[in-house]
């Protein structure tokens, strides 16, 4: 049972990478994207349940987590017709994890994912506002905005090194 987060934050991996092979109309590709939410809901929820959480486990979780940002994104974006301030929107704040990461470097010697609520309730949302987004873009905007707070947070917790439990 010890090992069965990093299981799931692995299989995460697969299945996004799998998102790549898919048609976004198909019913794996939903059913990918179905299964690589749910385990990265489940594998901290298992971590924490069965004491088993890891500095290892927590950046497995959090490569796993980009992977299936970026391959989604590869797979949706050219999909959605999102006009030029959402797009401007989404690049900076992607200009700012990056900015974190650069200083995380700098001031620690090494990249941090701070697991922040802020940061989970962005991937909840994101998650759930995805398929929405065929209908509208607000659930985007409403991501966005989340997400523009959890991307200053996090760079603040870098900054100040503070736990982000």
């Amino acid at each position: 049972m010890r090992l069965l987060p990093n299981i799931l934050s692995s299989l995460r991996i697969v299945g996004a990478i799998g998102l790549l092979f898919c048609d976004v109309t198909s019913v794996v590709f939903w059913g990918l994207y179905l299964a690589c939410g749910i385990s990265d809901m489940a594998d901290g929820w298992l971590a924490r349940k069965f004491d088993c959480a890891t500095k290892t486990g927590a950046l497995l979780d959090s490569m796993a987590d980009i992977c299936f940002v970026v391959c989604c994104a590869w797979k949706l974006l050219p999909v959605f017709e999102l006009p030029l301030w959402l797009w401007i929107w989404a690049g900076v704040i992607v200009v700012i994890k990056v900015i974190n990461q650069i200083l995380a470097l700098v001031i620690h010697g090494k990249c941090s994912f701070p697991h922040t609520i802020a940061n989970k309730v962005t991937g909840f949302l994101l998650f759930i506002a995805i398929p929405l987004t065929f209908w509208s873009i607000i659930p985007l905007a409403v991501v966005s905005a989340v997400a523009s707070f959890a991307a200053v947070q996090e760079g603040h917790f870098i900054r100040t090194y503070q736990s982000a439990k």
